[in-house]
C-alpha cells in the first residue's frame, strides 16, 4: 500500500476517512481527522523551524497526540523522538539534548519537572499538552506539505532502555517500520475489521508497533493512557478486542484480576507477547484465558519482532517448543555465534545475531557503537544469549551480561526463573549472581510470594528447583520481596537487585 509512514496515513485517509482510527477516553478520532491534524502538526512544526532530518521530542503518557506528531513529522521528513516519561528529569534532559530536538512537547505531569531538566540547548519551542498545544496545532493549516521521503529515511528515534550506561538513539527508517507492519499484520491476522488494543507505552517499540499494526491495516485502535489491568479486561470484553501486544509482566497482572477466567474473551484472534522472558506456567494459563498466543522476540534495534512462535508451531512431539521464541520472520536470518564470531552448532549457547530489513540504520551520533552492534556483513549483535535447535527454533537464555558464572559453569537466570515460576508459592521471580568466595558467584533468587503460601520455606523452593535443574543452577539463597523492580517495558532491573551485594567491589564479577 505504501513505502513510508507518511504515505500510510495519507492512504488510509483516502480509503476510509470517516472510520474511527483511534478510540481514546470516550472520543473517536477518524482517519480523516488524524490525517488533517497531522498535516496541521506538520505546518506548525515547519513554522517552528523544523525541516527534513530535524528532531521533534515528545514526553507524555499515551495519547492521540503521539500519532499527530509522528505522522506530522513524517510528512515533513522530520523525526519523532519518543521519550520515556518515567525517567528522571536529568535522564529526560540527556535524551532531548542528545537528539538535538528543536521542538519539545510534554504532558502536564512532565511540565512540572521542566525546571529540574535544566538547560535544553537547541529547543526553540516548548509546548505543554492541555495548555498551549491545541492552540499551536490549530494555527497550522490543514494542508499536507507533500514532502516525499525515501525508504531509508529515518522517521523514528527510539532510545534504548539504558539499564546499563547511557541510552542510545536507535534510528528507525520508513522501510524498517513498513516491513514490520506488513510482516506483523500477516502473522497475527490484523485487518480492517480488527479492533486492536494499545496499552503498552508508545515510547517503547512494542507499544508503537502494536498501535501502528492496527492503523496500517485500517483497523480501529483502542488506546489506553497507561496500563490498568482491570480496564484491559473490561475493554477486551466491551469493545470486542481482536488483537493486542502485551509484555509478560502485564499478562501476569491481567491474569490476577479477580474473575478474569469467567470474562468473555471470545473476540480475541491473537495476543502477541514479548520484550521479556515468560514462564511456561504463565504462558499456559494465558493460553487458557485468552486463546491464541503468539510469542515474539526482538529489540528496539530490530523494530520489534524478528522471530515468532505462533501456536500452530507447537506440537505434541515437541513439548520443548513452549520455551522457544520461534523461527525467523520471512526475509530474516538468525545465527548463534561464539566469542570469536564463528557460528555455533545447534544446541550450543552463544550470542544471537540477526540480519534482515528490520535491523535499524544505526545509533544516532554513535558511529563506534553502531560498528560494534552491526558488523560489516550486516549482522546485528543483540547481546542476548541463546541457542538454535536443528529445526531452526530459537531459544533465548538471557542477556549475556546477566549470565552467572559459578564454579566455571554458566548459569542463565531465565532458565532458573522458569523453574521457580512453576512453584505455586512463587508469584514473580528474578535470579542474580552474588559474590561467593568459593565459587566466584552463587545463584540467588529474589521472589514475590503468592497469596496463601506463607508456610512455604526457602528449602521447599530450592528442593523444587533441584527436581528440575542441575544442582549448580539452583539457588543457594532466597530473598522474599513485596515486588520486583521493573522498567516500563517489563524488564526486571537486575542491576538494581545486584547492587547491594556487589557494593564496594572494584567490579561486578568475582
Amino acid at each position: 500500500m505504501t513505502n513510508s509512514l507518511a504515505g500510510l496515513i495519507r492512504a488510509q485517509a483516502d480509503a476510509r476517512p470517516g472510520k474511527a482510527a483511534i478510540a481514546f477516553a470516550g472520543r473517536d478520532l477518524t482517519y480523516g481527522e488524524l490525517d488533517r491534524r497531522s498535516s496541521q502538526a506538520a505546518q506548525a512544526l515547519r513554522a517552528a523551524g523544523v525541516g527534513e532530518g530535524d528532531r521533534v521530542a515528545l514526553i507524555d503518557r499515551n495519547g492521540p497526540e503521539f500519532f499527530e506528531l509522528l505522522f506530522g513529522a513524517a510528512k515533513l521528513g522530520a523525526v519523532l523522538v519518543a521519550v520515556n516519561w518515567r525517567l528522571s528529569p536529568t535522564e529526560m534532559a540527556f535524551i532531548v539534548t542528545d537528539s538535538e530536538a528543536k521542538v519539545l512537547v510534554v504532558g502536564p505531569e512532565v511540565s512540572a519537572q521542566r525546571d529540574a531538566m535544566g538547560e535544553l540547548p537547541g529547543v526553540a519551542t516548548l509546548l505543554v499538552l492541555g495548555q498551549d498545544y491545541d492552540d499551536w496545532l490549530a494555527a497550522g493549516a490543514a494542508t499536507d506539505p507533500g514532502v516525499t521521503t525515501r525508504p531509508d529515511d529515518v522517521v523514528l528515534q527510539m532510545y534504548t532502555s539504558g539499564t546499563t550506561g547511557l541510552p542510545k538513539g536507535a534510528l528507525i527508517t520508513n522501510s524498517n517500520i513498513i516491513t514490520a507492519l506488513q510482516l506483523g499484520g500477516e502473522l497475527m491476522g490484523v485487518n480492517e475489521r480488527s479492533v486492536t488494543l494499545s496499552v503498552m507505552p508508545l515510547y517503547h517499540i512494542a507499544g508503537t508497533a502494536g498501535a501502528l499494526l492496527g492503523l496500517h491495516a485500517g483497523a480501529t485502535v483502542v488506546l489506553h493512557r497507561e496500563v490498568d489491568p482491570a480496564a484491559i479486561v473490561d475493554t477486551i470484553e466491551k469493545e470486542r478486542v481482536t488483537f493486542a501486544i502485551l509484555v509478560p509482566a502485564v499478562i501476569q497482572m491481567v491474569l490476577a484480576v479477580p474473575g478474569v477466567a469467567e470474562r468473555d474473551f471470545c473476540s480475541i484472534d491473537c495476543i502477541g507477547y514479548g520484550a521479556s522472558p515468560i514462564s511456561e506456567a504463565v504462558m499456559l494459563r494465558a493460553s487458557e484465558v485468552f486463546g491464541r498466543l503468539c510469542q515474539l522476540y526482538g529489540l528496539t534495534e530490530t523494530t520489534g519482532a524478528v522471530t515468532a512462535l505462533p501456536p500452530e508451531s507447537l506440537a505434541a512431539d515437541h513439548p520443548e517448543r513452549l520455551r522457544s521464541a520461534g523461527t525467523a520472520l520471512p526475509g530474516h536470518e538468525v545465527r548463534i555465534t561464539g566469542p570469536d564470531g564463528s557460528d555455533l552448532p545447534a544446541g550450543d549457547v552463544g550470542e544471537v545475531c540477526i540480519r534482515g530489513p528490520l535491523v535499524m540504520q544505526g545509533y544516532w551520533h554513535r558511529p563506534d557503537a553502531t560498528a560494534q552492534a552491526i558488523d560489516r556483513d550486516g549482522w546485528f549483535h543483540s547481546g542476548d544469549a541463546g541457542y538454535m535447535d536443528p529445526d531452526g527454533y530459537l531459544y533465548i537464555h538471557d542477556r549475556l551480561k546477566d549470565m552467572i558464572i559459578s564454579g566455571a559453569e554458566n548459569v542463565y537466570p531465565a532458565e532458573v526463573e522458569n523453574a521457580l515460576m512453576a512453584h505455586p508459592a512463587v508469584a514473580d521471580a528474578a535470579v542474580i549472581g552474588v559474590p561467593d568466595e568459593r565459587w566466584g558467584e552463587s545463584v540467588k533468587a529474589v521472589l514475590v510470594r503468592a497469596p496463601g503460601h506463607d508456610a512455604v520455606t526457602d528449602a521447599d523452593v530450592i528442593s523444587h528447583c533441584r527436581s528440575r535443574l542441575a544442582g549448580f543452577k539452583c539457588p543457594t539463597s532466597i530473598d522474599w520481596v513485596a515486588a520486583l523492580p521493573r522498567n516500563p517495558s517489563g524488564k526486571i532491573l537486575k542491576r538494581e537487585l545486584r547492587e547491594p551485594y556487589w557494593a564496594g567491589r572494584a567490579r561486578a564479577v568475582n
